[in-house]
């Protein structure tokens, strides 16, 4: 990863953070998009660049605003020179139980979701390909069996899955594209369904019976990135078998 450039959405904090270290940590220079979470960003990027002086850099944005998502690229390549890895991490999540989904609920989390990494991929992929470079979409284990009461979030990670596996057809062969799938990592914030009662019936269905940490989605990340130059189109689910036995 020596040399490699990366941008990566919604990596102050939580597992964008942790993706964020790990990369960093392999030698990468890192361009780390945040809308909200300015604090956090700047303490992660002022800790990276501790380590390893001007290899951190961050861009802020709001991903519903088309528009600006080449102004992301553009900024990593004038700070960077290059772009060689786009993460698609950022993620609106909460439920939507049908019965009381407003049309604002599907703009956000289909926008967060689905239409961002649609549109920034899009715009990176002249730079990506012209160093053969790579994308790793964050979807979700429930792209594939739909949670219940998070109608419209399964739908648009569901979608993502779709967008992985189209982008892999159309960018390929010079740029690869895969997606991690996070089973039980980190509970949502502030989110009632998840309490300590439903936290174990889930891990409890997990094979490994155990939850994981967000570096578990980091090495992931980093091994299709790094060390998986004959894949593309796949979606690897880090979720301790929870899918398994779904």
């Amino acid at each position: 990863m020596q040399g490699k450039v990366v941008l990566i959405s919604g990596g102050a904090k939580r597992v964008g953070a942790a993706i964020c270290r790990r990369l960093h940590g392999e030698g990468a220079n890192l361009m780390i998009h945040y809308r909200s979470s300015a604090a956090e960003a700047e303490a992660l990027r002022d800790e990276l660049n501790r380590q390893r002086p001007d290899s951190a850099a961050l861009v802020q944005g709001d991903l519903h605003d088309i528009d600006r998502l080449p102004d992301l690229v553009a900024a990593t390549i004038r700070r960077f020179g290059r772009l060689d890895v786009l993460i698609n991490n950022a993620s609106s999540f909460y439920p939507t139980t049908v019965g009381e989904i407003a049309e604002k609920d599907w703009h956000d989390l289909v926008g967060t979701n689905l239409k961002a990494p649609l549109f920034l991929s899009q715009a990176a992929a002249r730079a990506l390909r012209h160093h053969h470079g790579c994308i790793v979409n964050i979807t979700d284990i429930h792209a594939e069996r739909p949670m219940k009461s998070y109608v419209v979030y399964s739908i648009a990670k569901a979608g993502l899955v779709g967008l992985t596996k189209s982008l892999a057809h159309e960018l390929g062969p010079e740029v690869r594209v895969n997606a991690v799938a996070p089973g039980p990592i980190m509970w949502p914030e502030e989110d009632p369904t998840f309490d300590d009662q439903e936290r174990r019936r889930i891990v409890a269905h997990t094979l490994l019976k155990r939850d994981g940490s967000p570096d578990d989605i980091a090495r992931a990340v980093l091994f299709l990135v790094k060390d998986a130059p004959y894949v593309t189109g796949v979606i690897l689910p880090v979720d301790g078998g929870r899918s398994a036995s779904l």
